[in-house]
């Protein structure tokens, strides 16, 4: 039986001196995905990691790599990026002007696409190209920082989401990433969400396999989700 629910921890709250000890231990505590932040430290202000990580995950996890690229010039590395092992790229609209050719340049390569909104930016802004995407991730704090609170006006957002992708007849996941906690969780599935991206909340809990099933615990989702969620496992 399929998971409710997605669980993405995010590598970016992990001790990098014990990555794959870290990765290993998600996977153990029923992790669904592994969410990989790549920074550039010009979209968004901060450095984090390149293709080379990412390829060395790549050989000590089987769990799908859903790599979010934060990134101005995301088009220049789609190809190593997808070298290296990613399931799913994500890019961002506000840093991505021909958007369905980047969309298409990702799917090309045999890697699921994903498109991101900021807080502040129009679901609008993705009507065009919801019909291509795999995946759309909804930020619920400013890019940059793990660790920062859930804004809590993204709830509406992602209601609106879950509408618009539902009226597409389209079977893209809805993802979720910043502040999600186990206190948010429940609200967060009411409105819609497919995948929880969750970096302190699961890395600095002492127990990473009881924080996830406790997420899983706080809502119990409808069968439509369930459904949404089977057909990407």
């Amino acid at each position: 039986m399929a998971h409710p629910i997605l669980i993405a921890p995010s590598i970016l709250a992990a001790d990098f001196a014990r990555l794959a000890d870290e990765v290993a231990a998600v996977e153990r505590a029923g992790a669904d995905l592994l969410h990989i932040d790549v920074m550039d430290g010009h979209f968004v202000p901060n450095l984090t990691i390149g293709p080379p990580i990412v390829a060395a995950l790549r050989k000590v996890t089987k769990l799908p790599l859903d790599v979010h690229l934060m990134m101005t010039n995301a088009d220049a590395f789609i190809a190593e990026f997808a070298e290296a092992g990613a399931d799913y790229l994500t890019v961002h609209v506000e840093a991505c002007p021909h958007l369905h050719r980047t969309v298409q340049s990702i799917k090309e390569r045999g890697v699921k696409a994903g498109v991101t909104l900021n807080p502040a930016t129009s679901l609008s802004t993705i009507e065009e190209i919801l019909p291509d995407v795999d995946m759309v991730l909804i930020m619920s704090v400013n890019p940059g920082f793990g660790g920062q609170q859930f804004i809590a006006s993204c709830l509406r957002k992602i209601s609106s989401a879950r509408a618009m992708i539902d009226r597409t007849g389209n079977h893209a996941l809805l993802e979720v990433d910043g502040g999600v906690k186990i206190d948010n969780v429940a609200q967060v599935l009411a409105a819609g969400a497919d995948v929880l991206v969750a970096g302190s909340a699961i890395f600095s809990s002492r127990d990473y396999a009881a924080t996830i099933l406790a997420m899983r615990a706080a809502s119990q989702p409808s069968s439509t989700t369930q459904q949404r969620v089977s057909a990407h496992r």
